[in-house]
């Protein structure tokens, strides 16, 4: 059977693809204790003892307003384990996959960025994370890359459990209007990923090189886009709609939402004001249509 070793066993994306890539081979899910991504031996010794013909890397350092204060850690994590992964999988003649972000470019531009565009990182979160995509690339392994944004499940660290939870504590909830991007529910990530391996036939013969011949980075976004205000109306929206008793999202009472600017927010690490990512070279090359937020949210709140 084939192996399949997946980091970040606890985090919101890692979660969810230990039940999806269970239907394609035997899961070994790594968390920090299993692997700490900070010591190179570590990920060494754990990707040699467990031997996989699949690594999908789901860990990262994803504290963005800490990495400013933290960014030898940030980089350890999110730009130097990457490389080593890569070398170890290159080793063992495994794939890798590799999730990074849309943090890796500094939201000028007017239109869609796609996969082609310069990355430009405006924080130290996203540099980390370009440094990553880079060491991939330099080993040379079968990889792909996939950028995900705005990324939020319901259960880890998130800004669908933060509006919930500041919504039952405040009257009055502030929210930043001129930063737009993609939600991406963790679960739609996980099924996309199981989506493009079947595509490539992973667990036959001919996977690793279908993998090689399609490697590189691609976009992996929900469709469409908004604000953060916008996704906290929405998010709220569900919550008053639901029943309480029957879903843990319900609100007994919804707290007024008022828009604010980037400027009357400030934040230790800068954020793009355009994250909208381009998913037509992920549907070209996989024939994968990702589904739209609000879809996906309606899903993720209604699923629990």
């Amino acid at each position: 059977m084939s192996r399949i070793l997946v980091t970040g066993k606890n985090g919101q994306v890692g979660f969810e693809l230990q039940r999806r890539l269970a239907r394609l081979g035997q899961v070994m899910a790594a968390g920090r204790d299993e692997m700490n991504l900070a010591d190179p031996d570590s990920i060494r010794r754990t990707v040699r003892e467990t031997a996989p013909d699949l690594i999908v890397n789901a860990a990262a350092y994803t504290a963005v307003d800490q990495a400013e204060s933290e960014p030898e850690m940030a980089l350890a994590i999110n730009g130097v384990a990457p490389g080593i992964l890569a070398e170890e999988a290159k080793r063992l003649g495994a794939a890798l996959i590799h999730y990074s972000t849309d943090y890796v470019f500094d939201g000028t531009k007017a239109a869609p960025y796609t996969e082609d565009d310069e990355p430009r990182p405006i924080n130290a979160y996203g540099r980390t994370k370009l440094t990553g995509e880079r060491a991939i690339q330099a080993v040379g392994v079968p990889h792909l890359i996939l950028r995900a944004s705005w990324v939020y499940g319901a259960r880890g660290k998130n800004f669908l459990l933060t509006i919930l939870r500041l919504a039952k504590e405040r009257e009055t909830l502030s929210i930043v209007d001129d930063q737009v991007g993609a939600p991406t529910w963790s679960r739609a990530i996980a099924e996309a990923t199981g989506g493009i391996l079947e595509h490539l036939g992973y667990g036959k013969p001919a996977f690793r090189d279908a993998c090689a011949g399609q490697r590189g980075i691609y976009n992996l976004t929900a469709a469409g886009q908004t604000s953060w205000h916008g996704f906290a109306a929405a998010i709220l929206a569900h919550a008053a709609s639901a029943r309480p008793g029957e879903s843990e999202f319900a609100l007994a009472r919804v707290p007024v939402l008022k828009v604010i600017t980037t400027e009357q927010y400030p934040t230790p690490a800068q954020r793009p004001r355009n994250s909208v990512l381009s998913n037509a070279k992920v549907q070209s090359a996989f024939g994968l249509v990702m589904p739209d937020w609000k879809f996906s949210l309606t899903d993720c709140m209604g699923s629990g």
